[in-house]
Parts: C-alpha cells; sequence; structure tokens
C-alpha cells in the first residue's frame, strides 16, 4: 500500500471517529438534561454579609399544594428567606439548624424555598425528604425558577435576611452555621 493511501485511510478514519464522538456526546447531552447552572458552597458562609439594605425583590413559589405565595404576603414580619435543594449536601447539612431556629423565633417568616427543575429535583422528592427528616419549616417550591433568577442564585445554599419593610439586609452564599442564622435574624429585627 502506498504511503499516500495510507496517509488518506488514517485521515478518514480520524475523520469518522470526531464525527462518532460528537454525535456520542450529543446523545449523552440529550439524555442528561440541561446543564446545571447551580454550583455547590462546599465552605461555611462565616457570617452573614451586610450591605446598605435594598428592596427585596418579589417572586411567587408555590406550596406543595400547588398554592402560589409570594414574599410581599410577609410584608411587615422579618423574612429568613433560604435557596436549597434535597441533592445538596451543604443545605442537607444547614437544615437541622434552620429548623430549629424556627422553633425558637416565632416572629420571623422562614421562606425556605426549594429550587424545583423538575428533572433533579420535583416537588415530590423534596416534600419526601423533609418529611423523612421531619422538618417542620414551611417549604416552598421555586417550580418556575423565577425565584432563583430575581435573586441571581448561582450557588446554594443561598440565605438573605429581609427586614420587616422588605429590605435585603444582609445575605450569606453557602452552608451557614447556627450562630450565624442567628445574627443574620438579630439583624433584621
Amino acid at each position: 500500500m502506498s504511503r499516500k493511501l495510507r496517509l488518506l485511510i488514517l485521515v478518514v478514519l480520524f475523520v469518522a471517529l470526531l464525527v462518532a464522538a460528537r454525535a456520542l456526546y450529543r446523545g449523552v447531552a440529550d439524555t442528561a438534561g440541561p446543564v446545571e447552572t447551580i454550583s455547590i458552597e462546599t465552605e461555611e458562609a462565616e457570617e452573614p454579609e451586610v450591605n446598605e439594605t435594598s428592596p427585596a425583590p418579589d417572586f411567587t413559589v408555590y406550596t406543595s399544594e400547588g398554592e402560589p405565595v409570594s414574599l410581599s404576603d410577609f410584608l411587615g414580619r422579618p423574612v429568613v428567606l433560604n435557596f436549597w435543594a434535597s441533592w445538596c449536601p451543604p443545605c442537607k447539612q444547614e437544615l437541622p439548624d434552620f429548623n430549629e431556629t424556627f422553633f425558637q423565633e416565632t416572629d420571623v417568616q422562614f421562606m425556605m424555598v426549594n429550587l424545583t427543575d423538575g428533572q433533579r429535583e420535583t416537588t415530590d422528592t423534596a416534600s419526601e425528604f423533609i418529611a423523612g427528616e421531619g422538618y417542620q419549616f414551611p417549604v416552598f417550591y421555586d417550580t418556575t425558577q423565577k425565584a432563583a433568577a430575581e435573586y441571581g442564585i448561582t450557588s446554594i445554599p443561598t440565605t438573605y435576611f429581609i427586614d420587616a419593610e422588605g429590605n435585603i439586609v444582609a445575605y450569606a452564599v453557602g452552608m451557614i452555621s447556627a450562630a450565624t442564622l442567628q445574627e443574620g435574624i438579630d439583624l433584621i429585627r
């Protein structure tokens, strides 16, 4: 076989390999679903980051029964707003502190917003997780992803501390301790 013929065969095989790899990649990407845009923070947020207050964007999420609930429904009460998912290890680590604090801080509204994308996280999987752990705090489902978009959520868990006038006073990206949670609550009273 001539040298040119061997080179031509190698080039054809290489092109065929590239075409096959691209087709395989597309097939895997199509079955895997959309690329996750949520990153998981593994370090604990030491303390809530305090800004000058700014109005908290309003949004609507849903109860497990599908009833709409808006952040503005709680105007007049301080709000702890937490974005989480049941597949997120740091989220799962901080939830016991949120549940305990929920019972201690009865004058504060907790909005535990589950990032319900319908694939990796569904209302059913999140509800089963909450029931299995025995958590009693109110859980809301962001089935449209609009709440996460309003707050620019790119990493979970993320917690916002909103005063009774509806202003963001502080926030923390990443898992927070019970002490940090309490510090944030103290800022919004």
